[in-house]
This record gives structure tokens, sequence and C-alpha cells, in this order.
């Protein structure tokens, strides 16, 4: 398949939006799990500033989708076809998590800039938390299973394309949250707790990346050319090319990546999205006061290793009509 540069970008923004929120979430609902709901101050702002970011990235990715389009401006057609359409779910859960999120931002930071300090007390402020979480969740699973429901494109129809896209958007997330948040010194315990969800969460996008490729390496397109034809069975020869120039379906459908050239690739990819992660999070424990910039320039690197992993995932899958020319 051909690699647009705008869906390589949303998917790579989006996710690490999402699962900056997921993660922001989780930040918000601890402290009410342990019945000390926070005053106004530092801890709210600080999720103030996450959630504007996740809002940020999401938005940016969202947007930057829109020029695959043929006519963007008929893109809100849509979010009609949401009982039968994965990308139509996705828009869907991705306009109702931007409303979840202005909202939750709003009752965090509001009380903030009206002077008031009282405790951050009822059921409003987790609530909204929870459901950010879930709609978030769920318009990561809508993506990825935009491509996993393709049974034409063998190399999406996997049952690991789904875990790679929220293991991607879990660390991406977790990234972008450790380049906001360990500017300010941290204790001895929070750094090494960086360390160990910084290495896990490398070693699992990496680990369910090399999974993912091993298997499409392996895996047979499940029809030769004599099905592409209408001849299933039957051992069919090409003398000359269905038509003399390029169309749509072979400059979209028909880019090949040479294996030579993926590996290499894929290695850069596992090197900036799991390696640099990795080995900045040591460095942060090793040296607190580098952790702020050692996890700013980890995230870019995250990012990065992310968009190379996607552009791989969109030139490596061979759609089925490649075999009729």
């Amino acid at each position: 398949m051909h690699p647009a540069f705008s869906v390589l970008l949303f998917t790579t923004l989006s996710g690490a939006g999402y699962g900056l929120l997921l993660w922001t979430g989780a930040l918000i609902l601890l402290p009410y799990a342990q019945g000390r709901p926070p005053q106004q101050g530092v801890l709210p702002l600080l999720w103030a500033v996450l959630l504007a970011t996740g809002f940020v990235l999401t938005t940016a990715g969202l947007v930057s989708s829109l020029f695959h389009l043929g006519r963007p401006a008929r893109a809100w057609r849509a979010f009609s076809q949401w009982r039968t359409s994965w990308l139509s779910r996705e828009g869907v859960l991705a306009v109702a998590t931007a409303l979840a999120v202005l909202a939750l931002l709003a009752a965090v930071a509001a009380p903030t800039f009206l002077g008031s300090h009282a405790p951050l007390q009822g059921a409003l402020v987790p609530t909204l938390a929870a459901a950010t979480m879930l709609l978030s969740a769920g318009t990561v699973a809508c993506t990825a299973m935009i491509y996993a429901s393709l049974k034409p494109v063998p190399a999406w129809r996997q049952a690991l394309v789904v875990p790679v896209y929220f293991a991607f958007a879990l660390l991406g997330g977790w990234m972008v949250l450790m380049a906001l948040a360990n500017w300010a010194a941290l204790s001895d315990a929070a750094l090494a707790f960086n360390l160990l969800v910084t290495f896990a969460l490398a070693a699992l996008a990496a680990a369910l990346k090399l999974a993912y490729w091993h298997r499409i390496d392996r895996q047979p397109l499940g029809a030769d050319r004599g099905d592409a034809v209408g001849l299933p069975g039957r051992e069919v020869a090409v003398f000359e090319r269905p038509h003399t120039e390029a169309n749509y379906l072979t400059r979209e459908m028909g880019y090949v990546l040479a294996r030579r050239h993926a590996r290499p690739l894929r290695a850069l990819a596992v090197l900036l999205f799991a390696a640099v992660p990795a080995f900045a999070a040591w460095l942060a424990w090793a040296l607190p006061e580098l952790a702020g910039p050692v996890f700013a320039l980890a995230a870019l690197a995250t990012l990065l290793g992310t968009l190379v992993e996607r552009w791989l995932f969109f030139a490596q899958a061979r759609h089925l009509v490649t075999l009729y020319y």
C-alpha cells in the first residue's frame, strides 16, 4: 500500500494523544480512589496541562487525516455510517472524547482561575476522567479496527494489529507525559517507577511489533493469480499488462517495499521507539537533574519511531487486487 503522510501523521499524533489522555485520566482518578481529593494548586494545574496537550495532539492528528480525503468538506458524511463502519465509529468517538476532555479541563482548571482553593470533591471530576479514558480507549480500538477488519489486506487482518495500536498509544502517551512532568524535581522512588514503567512499555511495544513482523513475513496472501481472474486452482501466466498506464489501484495498492529495505527501517524504528526511551529512562534515573531534557528528546524519538513503524505498516501491506496486475 502507498503510505500517505497525512494518515501516518494522524495515527502517530492521535495515538500518542489518546494514550496521554488515558494516563492523565488514571492520574486524576488515583487520589479519588485513595479518598484524598486534591486541593486546587500544582496537581490540578499539571492535569490541565496534560489534558490540553492530549487535546492538541488528538486534534492535530484528526485534522491532518482530512488532507488524505479527496473532498475534505464532505468528511461530515462519515458520521452517519456508525452502525457498519469503523471509520465512522472512530469519528463519533473522537468527537465525544474531545467534548469529554474539554469538560474535564474546565472542571479541573476553572476553580484555579476563579481563585478557589477548595478540594475538587464530588463525582464530576472522577466521572469525566473515567469517561475520557473509556472514550480514548474506544477511539484507539476503532482506529486499529479500520485496518484489522479489511479482509483484502492479509497483513492487516491480524490479531496483533489492535494490541500493537494500544501498545504504541500507551508508550507514546507515557513518553509525552514524562517529557512534561519530569522538569520538576522528583523523588528517587518516582524516578525508579518511571524507569520500570518505561522499560515495560518499550519492551511490550517492541515484542508485539517484532511478533507482528515475524507473522507477516511468513504469511501467504491467501489467494493466487488464478483466483484474481476467476480461474481458481488454475495456473495463470501474465503475457500483457491489463492496461498501458498507471491508475489509482496501481498507485495506491501496488506499492511494494523490498525486504532488504524493510530490515534497516525496522531496526531504526525499534531503536527510536524502544531503545531510546529505555536508555533515556535509565539516564534520568541515574542523573535526575537531566530528567526533563532527556525525556523530552526521548518523547520526540518515540514519535519519530512510531512514524517509521506506521510507514512500514502501510508500505509492507499488499492488497489482493494487485494479483490481477
